[in-house]
């Protein structure tokens, strides 16, 4: 018997769910609110002729992805042209300083010692310890958690003495970097996760291991043309997409899913899939009664991540001179971390991200203009912020900010611009308190302690995306993707592969990264 699966939403997690389920012949029914696949891994598409990410800006460790697409007869880089960026990215520092990181060793490790001569030989050391921790914890980022029996698994204990749960992730850069700036270039990736490394767990150190590591790839199109080819092959595979069509209910049985309702009809299905922004479906689609661990008050005390002020800026010319990723950290990064995330409110000097892909992809403009996409972390919705009164000064202190990194004048410069603040991700994409990195990844909203791949509250209810475990990142969405998908067919007893266990050996092999081309 054919069995049904509905996926609500066709984020990264959800598409690559879809992938993974057709494979094994469910019939999958993919639900989406908008026109266009890949949820914030989308493309804004304007009539002038610019293209932009709407938010993951850049693609880490293929590898996941890769074996997704190979799982389901398919190869990610026939479908989809990567270009390896070195530099991967500029770094500039407010309190003075700046540094052209490489994923090439010798070179990052001059640049290193030449911004701080105190820490010659620490990047090589760091890589060499952080890589065996990495490939010793990366098999537990592959499998559920469902309980603490899962985490009191013996081969997870032997490795607390490497993860070393009760330390930051500043502090464990402490031990190999003596500069506070240095240390900054390998902790602000912490906010991938959307949280301040003096607060972030020190097993995060995976995160710029990684990028040196396997390198930071920009997809020709943008990321958003990796969520167009997935959506693409799960047609091609037999999945139902539709889009422009939200859920507006789902139907229960008791505690148990029977079928999600749109304004264009009901769908009866097996299972259910929620890719959606975890915490505002929770809220929205399943009633709180049915709820026991994860109801509107334990929703509401939890602890959510920092939400983004975005600009998106078509301009006339080019940057020749500005790299494809630069990141300004504020002179203090300190205080304007506590802006963010205790004091909530707007920070005179904020930390930014800045993207001049048409350096590297010059298809996303129009001839002889470029795109600039800037990011600002800011709290998530709280009172202390009026957006519809704060929102245009921002935006000033914003371009204001681009001057710190060689782009001036782009006022008199720009032909379409777009803005998106915290209230807009709430109210027009359907996100938790506008909070873009969903819940904060600290020790007691981790593992077992985030909502379960199959999800504890409801039956036959299951979770995907930045929401649940592993947690947000593409290639960790791409993780839980497998993780929940395993779940589900082991549950409709359908497919050959029983779901992994905390401690078991991985299935698959994980093959050699490929060569790629380079550009400046």
């Amino acid at each position: 018997m054919t069995r049904t699966v509905n996926i609500i939403g066709a984020g990264p997690g959800g598409l690559a769910t879809a992938m993974l389920l057709a494979r094994e012949r469910v019939r999958v029914r993919l639900l989406e609110r908008l026109p266009i696949p890949g949820g914030r891994t989308s493309t804004i598409a304007t009539p002038e002729g610019f293209r932009f990410d709407l938010g993951p800006t850049f693609f880490l460790y293929p590898r996941v992805l890769e074996e997704v697409f190979s799982a389901c007869g398919y190869d990610l880089r026939s479908e989809v042209e990567m270009v390896r960026l070195d530099p991967q990215y500029r770094l500039v520092f407010g309190a003075g300083g700046e540094l052209l990181c490489t994923p090439d060793i010798d070179r990052m490790e001059a640049a290193v010692t030449a911004l701080s001569p105190a820490d010659r030989g620490s990047f090589t050391r760091f890589m060499q310890q952080t890589r065996e921790k990495f490939h010793r914890f990366a098999p537990f980022l592959e499998q559920p958690f469902e309980g603490w029996r899962d985490l009191a698994s013996p081969d997870l204990l032997k490795l607390m003495p490497i993860l070393k749960p009760w330390k930051s992730l500043d502090s464990e850069l402490g031990t190999f970097f003596s500069d506070e700036r240095i240390r900054l270039a390998f902790t602000f990736q912490s906010k991938y996760l959307g949280m301040s490394p003096f607060r972030c767990p020190s097993l995060f150190s995976i995160l710029s291991f990684l990028e040196y590591e396997h390198g930071v790839y920009h997809p020709i199109g943008g990321c958003g043309a990796i969520s167009a080819a997935m959506a693409r092959i799960a047609a091609e595979m037999g999945v139902e997409i539709h889009y422009d069509e939200p859920v507006e209910s789902l139907n229960f049985e008791g505690r148990r899913i029977t079928s999600a309702t749109t304004a264009r009809g009901d769908y009866p299905a097996d299972a259910t899939v929620v890719n959606a922004d975890f915490a505002r479906s929770m809220t929205r689609l399943v009633p709180d009664r049915l709820r026991r661990r994860w109801n509107d008050r334990r929703i509401a005390a939890k602890r959510f991540s920092c939400s983004t002020f975005m600009l998106y800026l078509g301009i006339d010319g080019l940057y020749d001179d500005v790299p494809h990723h630069t990141i300004y950290l504020s002179e203090n990064y300190r205080d304007n971390l506590a802006d963010i995330e205790s004091r909530h409110r707007l920070s005179r000097d904020p930390s930014m991200y800045v993207q001049n892909a048409c350096v590297t992809d010059p298809s996303l403009a129009p001839a002889g203009m470029s795109t600039i996409y800037l990011l600002i972390p800011t709290t998530h919705r709280h009172p202390n912020v009026d957006w519809t009164r704060e929102a245009v000064g921002f935006r000033e202190v914003a371009i204001d900010q681009m001057e710190r990194i060689g782009i001036s004048g782009i006022r008199e410069r720009i032909r379409y611009e777009k803005m998106i603040t915290p209230d807009d991700w709430q109210d027009g994409y359907e996100i938790y308190r506008g909070a873009t990195f969903n819940l904060s990844h600290d020790l007691t909203q981790m593992l077992h302690l985030r909502p379960h791949n199959r999800f504890e509250d409801i039956e036959r209810m299951y979770l995907v995306g930045g929401g649940t475990h592993p947690g947000s990142g593409l290639p960790v969405i791409y993780s839980s993707a497998r993780i929940t998908s395993e779940l589900l067919l082991d549950d409709l007893g359908v497919g050959s592969q029983p779901a992994r266990r905390p401690g078991s050996a991985p299935r698959r092999s994980s093959p050699q990264e490929p060569v790629v081309t380079a550009s400046s």
